[in-house]
Protein backbone atom coordinates (compact mmCIF):
# COMPACT_ATOMS: atom_id res chain seq x y z
CA UNK A 1 0.00 0.00 0.00
CA UNK A 2 0.88 3.63 -0.40
CA UNK A 3 0.76 5.53 2.18
CA UNK A 4 0.91 8.94 0.11
CA UNK A 5 -2.62 8.99 -0.13
CA UNK A 6 -3.42 8.80 3.38
CA UNK A 7 -0.66 11.02 4.35
CA UNK A 8 -2.18 13.64 1.93
CA UNK A 9 -5.62 13.16 2.83
CA UNK A 10 -4.96 13.01 6.88
CA UNK A 11 -2.78 16.59 6.46
CA UNK A 12 -5.15 18.00 4.19
CA UNK A 13 -8.62 17.11 6.13
CA UNK A 14 -6.87 17.99 9.18
CA UNK A 15 -5.48 21.55 7.71
CA UNK A 16 -9.16 22.12 6.01
CA UNK A 17 -10.42 21.75 9.81
CA UNK A 18 -7.70 24.37 11.02
CA UNK A 19 -6.32 21.83 13.74
CA UNK A 20 -3.25 21.80 14.66
CA UNK A 21 -1.89 18.24 15.31
CA UNK A 22 -2.29 18.65 19.27
CA UNK A 23 -6.04 19.38 18.26
CA UNK A 24 -5.99 16.67 15.94
CA UNK A 25 -4.44 14.54 18.56
CA UNK A 26 -7.24 15.52 21.11
CA UNK A 27 -10.25 14.57 19.14
CA UNK A 28 -9.00 11.39 17.55
CA UNK A 29 -7.50 9.82 20.23
CA UNK A 30 -4.61 9.57 18.40
CA UNK A 31 -1.35 10.71 19.35
CA UNK A 32 0.34 13.59 18.49
CA UNK A 33 3.42 12.22 17.53
CA UNK A 34 1.44 9.21 15.14
CA UNK A 35 -0.07 11.59 13.45
CA UNK A 36 2.89 13.62 12.52
CA UNK A 37 4.17 10.31 11.77
CA UNK A 38 1.38 9.21 9.53
CA UNK A 39 1.19 12.54 7.52
CA UNK A 40 4.95 13.01 7.38
CA UNK A 41 4.75 9.16 5.94
CA UNK A 42 6.93 7.40 8.21
CA UNK A 43 4.71 5.26 9.49
CA UNK A 44 1.63 2.94 8.04
CA UNK A 45 -1.66 3.07 9.85
CA UNK A 46 -3.48 0.40 10.96
CA UNK A 47 -7.48 0.15 10.29
CA UNK A 48 -7.87 0.72 13.88
CA UNK A 49 -5.76 4.02 13.75
CA UNK A 50 -7.57 5.22 10.68
CA UNK A 51 -11.20 4.13 12.49
CA UNK A 52 -9.99 6.24 15.32
CA UNK A 53 -8.87 9.41 13.25
CA UNK A 54 -12.57 9.28 10.73
CA UNK A 55 -14.25 9.14 14.10
CA UNK A 56 -12.44 12.02 15.40
CA UNK A 57 -13.31 14.12 12.27
CA UNK A 58 -16.74 12.42 11.90
CA UNK A 59 -15.88 11.05 8.38
CA UNK A 60 -15.48 8.33 6.16
CA UNK A 61 -13.14 6.00 6.25
CA UNK A 62 -12.60 6.28 2.63
CA UNK A 63 -12.20 10.06 3.02
CA UNK A 64 -8.59 8.73 4.39
CA UNK A 65 -7.92 6.18 1.98
CA UNK A 66 -9.64 7.50 -0.90
CA UNK A 67 -6.28 8.38 -2.63
CA UNK A 68 -4.27 5.24 -1.94
CA UNK A 69 -7.12 2.75 -3.63
CA UNK A 70 -7.40 5.02 -6.60
CA UNK A 71 -8.74 3.27 -9.49
CA UNK A 72 -6.78 1.89 -11.99
CA UNK A 73 -8.23 2.29 -15.55
CA UNK A 74 -9.04 -1.76 -16.34
CA UNK A 75 -9.86 -3.01 -20.27
CA UNK A 76 -13.13 -2.00 -21.13
CA UNK A 77 -13.03 1.18 -19.21
CA UNK A 78 -14.00 -0.27 -16.41
CA UNK A 79 -13.33 1.06 -12.28
CA UNK A 80 -11.22 -1.22 -10.71
CA UNK A 81 -9.58 -0.66 -6.92
CA UNK A 82 -6.65 -1.84 -5.64
CA UNK A 83 -6.64 -3.43 -2.02
CA UNK A 84 -4.99 -1.70 0.34
CA UNK A 85 -3.41 -3.53 3.12
CA UNK A 86 -3.13 -2.33 6.30
CA UNK A 87 -0.15 -3.14 8.82
CA UNK A 88 -0.86 -6.60 10.65
CA UNK A 89 -4.59 -6.49 9.73
CA UNK A 90 -7.05 -7.18 7.22
CA UNK A 91 -7.41 -6.52 3.70
CA UNK A 92 -9.97 -4.27 2.94
CA UNK A 93 -10.81 -3.43 -1.50
CA UNK A 94 -12.71 -0.43 -1.75
CA UNK A 95 -15.55 -1.52 -3.72
CA UNK A 96 -17.51 2.19 -3.65
CA UNK A 97 -16.43 5.26 -1.63
CA UNK A 98 -18.19 7.11 0.28
CA UNK A 99 -21.32 8.58 -1.74
CA UNK A 100 -22.73 11.59 0.04
CA UNK A 101 -25.99 11.17 -1.85
CA UNK A 102 -26.23 7.46 -0.13
CA UNK A 103 -24.33 8.35 2.93
CA UNK A 104 -22.51 4.91 2.58
CA UNK A 105 -19.76 3.52 1.05
CA UNK A 106 -18.81 -0.18 0.57
CA UNK A 107 -15.47 -2.66 1.03
CA UNK A 108 -14.18 -6.12 0.01
CA UNK A 109 -12.77 -7.15 2.91
CA UNK A 110 -10.67 -10.50 3.66
CA UNK A 111 -10.01 -12.58 6.48
CA UNK A 112 -7.30 -14.51 6.66
CA UNK A 113 -7.14 -18.23 7.90
CA UNK A 114 -7.88 -18.17 11.90
CA UNK A 115 -8.09 -13.84 11.85
CA UNK A 116 -10.00 -12.25 14.20
CA UNK A 117 -10.56 -8.44 13.67
CA UNK A 118 -12.61 -6.34 16.72
CA UNK A 119 -13.10 -2.47 15.94
CA UNK A 120 -14.06 0.18 18.24
CA UNK A 121 -17.31 1.63 17.92
CA UNK A 122 -17.34 3.84 14.86
CA UNK A 123 -19.25 7.27 14.69
CA UNK A 124 -22.62 7.50 16.02
CA UNK A 125 -25.28 6.50 13.60
CA UNK A 126 -23.05 3.79 11.45
CA UNK A 127 -24.76 1.03 10.80
CA UNK A 128 -22.90 -1.56 8.80
CA UNK A 129 -24.13 -4.66 6.58
CA UNK A 130 -21.72 -7.96 6.55
CA UNK A 131 -22.51 -10.43 3.10
CA UNK A 132 -20.38 -13.45 3.36
CA UNK A 133 -19.03 -13.98 -0.36
CA UNK A 134 -16.57 -16.90 0.22
CA UNK A 135 -15.68 -19.07 3.51
CA UNK A 136 -17.95 -19.22 6.73
CA UNK A 137 -17.06 -16.64 9.28
CA UNK A 138 -18.72 -14.83 12.70
CA UNK A 139 -19.17 -11.15 13.20
CA UNK A 140 -19.25 -10.02 16.61
CA UNK A 141 -22.61 -8.16 17.46
CA UNK A 142 -23.19 -6.66 20.59
CA UNK A 143 -21.59 -9.74 23.08
CA UNK A 144 -22.58 -12.20 21.03
CA UNK A 145 -20.84 -13.88 18.23
CA UNK A 146 -23.07 -14.54 15.37
CA UNK A 147 -21.88 -17.19 12.82
CA UNK A 148 -22.71 -16.56 8.44
CA UNK A 149 -22.01 -19.18 5.57
CA UNK A 150 -21.40 -17.74 1.79
CA UNK A 151 -24.79 -16.12 0.42
CA UNK A 152 -25.24 -14.77 4.10
CA UNK A 153 -25.81 -11.15 5.74
CA UNK A 154 -25.69 -9.25 8.52
CA UNK A 155 -26.54 -5.74 9.79
CA UNK A 156 -25.47 -4.08 12.81
CA UNK A 157 -25.46 -1.18 14.92
CA UNK A 158 -21.31 -0.32 14.31
CA UNK A 159 -21.53 2.96 16.97
CA UNK A 160 -20.50 -0.02 19.77
CA UNK A 161 -17.55 -2.64 19.28
CA UNK A 162 -18.27 -5.16 17.03
CA UNK A 163 -15.27 -7.74 14.91
CA UNK A 164 -15.05 -10.26 12.34
CA UNK A 165 -12.96 -13.43 12.43
CA UNK A 166 -13.45 -16.67 10.41
CA UNK A 167 -12.42 -20.85 10.92
CA UNK A 168 -9.26 -22.08 9.07
CA UNK A 169 -10.64 -21.53 5.77
CA UNK A 170 -10.62 -17.79 5.93
CA UNK A 171 -13.51 -15.56 4.40
CA UNK A 172 -14.24 -12.83 1.88
CA UNK A 173 -17.25 -10.57 2.49
CA UNK A 174 -18.65 -7.11 1.29
CA UNK A 175 -18.76 -4.94 4.49
CA UNK A 176 -20.88 -1.79 3.90
CA UNK A 177 -21.09 1.38 6.23
CA UNK A 178 -24.37 3.69 6.36
CA UNK A 179 -23.82 7.33 8.07
CA UNK A 180 -25.97 9.19 9.36
CA UNK A 181 -27.28 11.73 7.07
CA UNK A 182 -27.03 15.43 7.94
CA UNK A 183 -30.33 17.11 8.95
CA UNK A 184 -31.27 18.96 6.30
CA UNK A 185 -33.60 21.69 8.32
CA UNK A 186 -30.80 21.98 10.90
Amino acid sequence: MSEDGITLNLREIRQDAGFSLSKAAEITGVSKAMLGQIERGESSPTIATLWKIAKGFHLPLSALIGEAAQPDLAAGGERVFRSVQFPGSIAVKMVFPFDPALAAETFHVTLHPGQCHLSQPHDSGVTEEVFVLEGAMEVLRGEDWVALETGQGLRFAADQPHGYRCSDSGAAFLNMHHYRRADPAG
